[in-house]
């Protein structure tokens, strides 16, 4: 296993200062964010120009890489690839080739992306239509070596009440997600709000689980009790406002760490653990984005065999 962070948390940061500062703080691998260009989300961020890379971005990225003894753990562009707008599903869709492009030329093995939700629609009627529109996407990707990578992040602000807005949220899910191709980026934190047993998913889904993303979650039971587990109805300007729960770094929420990545050595698991910055108390500047990734450094690093 090695250790890495996902770099959207530094979206006003060239992919050189990222990967400079994260060798010299002891990390290993660069899960690395490519969206088409900074957007509406504040986890946006592109770190590469894949729509348009040349032989010299190539170059210029596999150099950087051994300069800096990082290795590229994945590309990431997590979108709704179920968007209920046509044009918008195609140009994500389309980027989503670019990305998977990219990959194959720098051998990086996966991509990690959503399967999304149609919000009008059903779970049912959802399932259905992502049969119907995804397994091409698996396609392009396996001719190319590369594996796509769901997160079973349930992007709760993708629905007008909560709902989960990306169909890949509980072992249930996957399942049916595997049967068309996919494999998992695996992330704890979704699972523990949700009520699932974080350790009791590994197991069953280890042959799968292809990427892991190291973030952690804080929750506020007494505000459960007064919001319920789908969260406030008054979100205010933020869809993504729950009320009873908050993302943190690693080592500040209620994830066993140790129990999980000893269970991934007992199981031989040898991809990337990578850490989602999302931490409110540790976000808003550069400067304590970093602090939230050292402190998330020193609490996985010492269950890790370097």
């Amino acid at each position: 296993m090695k250790l890495g962070f996902l770099t959207a948390c530094l979206p006003g940061q060239s992919l050189d200062e990222i990967a400079t500062w994260a060798a010299r703080e002891g990390y290993e691998a660069l899960e690395v964010a490519v969206w088409p260009g900074v957007g509406g989300r504040d986890f946006e961020a592109s770190h590469l120009p894949v729509a348009t890379f040349s032989e010299a971005d190539e170059h210029a990225t596999r150099e950087l890489m051994r300069r800096t003894g990082l290795e590229i753990s994945s590309l990431a562009y997590y979108e709704n690839n179920l968007h209920p707008d046509p044009a918008t599903r195609q140009a994500i869709r389309t980027h989503l080739k670019h990305v998977i492009d990219a990959a194959a030329r720098l051998g990086v093995e996966s991509v990690g992306t959503f399967i999304g939700r149609d919000p009008r629609i059903s779970v049912a009627d959802n399932l259905r239509e992502g049969e119907k529109v995804l397994p091409e996407l698996v396609d392009y990707a396996r001719e190319r070596g590369v594996k796509i990578v769901i997160e079973n992040c349930v992007m709760e602000g993708w629905h007008p009440d909560g709902y989960p807005g990306n169909l890949a949220y509980s072992p249930e899910l996957w399942e049916w997600m595997f049967e068309l191709g996919f494999y998992l980026n695996w992330d704890p934190s979704h699972l523990t709000w949700i009520g699932i047993d974080p350790l009791e998913t590994i197991e069953p889904y280890i042959d799968r689980i292809v990427h892991t993303q190291a973030k952690d979650v804080q929750t506020f039971p007494g505000k459960r009790n007064r919001f319920g587990f789908y969260g406030t109805v008054n979100k205010g300007d933020n869809p993504w406002e729950m009320g009873w729960w908050r993302y943190r770094v690693p080592g500040l929420g209620e994830v066993d760490w140790r129990r999980i990545i000893d269970r991934f050595y007992e199981l031989g698991y040898t991809g990337t653990v990578s850490v989602e910055h999302e931490d409110p108390i540790w976000g808003g500047t550069p400067e304590k984005v970093k602090q939230g990734l050292r402190i998330a450094h020193r609490t996985l690093r010492p269950l890790m065999t370097p």
